[in-house]
């Protein structure tokens, strides 16, 4: 089986200089799209599903509003990797970065964010929010601290 991806690890100043301009983007009312259902969860275990981490994480909260808060949130610490999709070689590269929640539930996060207009629109795509299959190891981390 190949991968649809090919992954390589930014520096830790270009992945800084990509949260920071997540959070402009964010804080200037950039589009936060989430995948609710994916046809990958098909054969999935619910309890890694986007839907069902988000309703567990956030049960009283607008899943978008929740989203964009711990978005921007995220910071060189939490980041693994960057990724491009093969498939759609055109589109800009997705990152990858992972954060516990409650103290022990490893959660993935894959965003891609894109400029989609001559205006400057911009949309953060949220295509993994969910527990982890697999419990985070510090070697996942490239700048994890202790």
């Amino acid at each position: 089986m190949t991968s649809d991806y090919s992954s390589r690890i930014e520096t830790e100043l270009e992945v800084s200089a990509y949260i920071q301009d997540l959070r402009y983007a964010l804080d200037r009312g950039a589009t936060l799209t989430f995948q609710v259902t994916r046809r990958i969860d098909d054969n999935r275990d619910e309890q890694y599903t986007n839907l069902y981490t988000v309703n567990t994480l956030f049960p009283d909260e607008d899943p978008v509003n929740a989203l964009r808060r711990e978005l921007r949130d995220l910071t060189v610490e939490d980041y693994m990797k960057t990724v491009k999709d093969l498939r759609f070689p055109g589109r800009s590269e997705m990152r990858e970065f992972g954060k516990v929640y409650n103290g022990k539930d490893d959660v993935y996060i894959k965003i891609r964010v894109e400029l989609l207009n001559k205006f400057g629109n911009t949309t953060a795509f949220v295509m993994s929010f969910h527990f982890a299959e697999k419990a985070f190891t510090l070697n996942m981390f490239p700048y994890k601290k202790g």
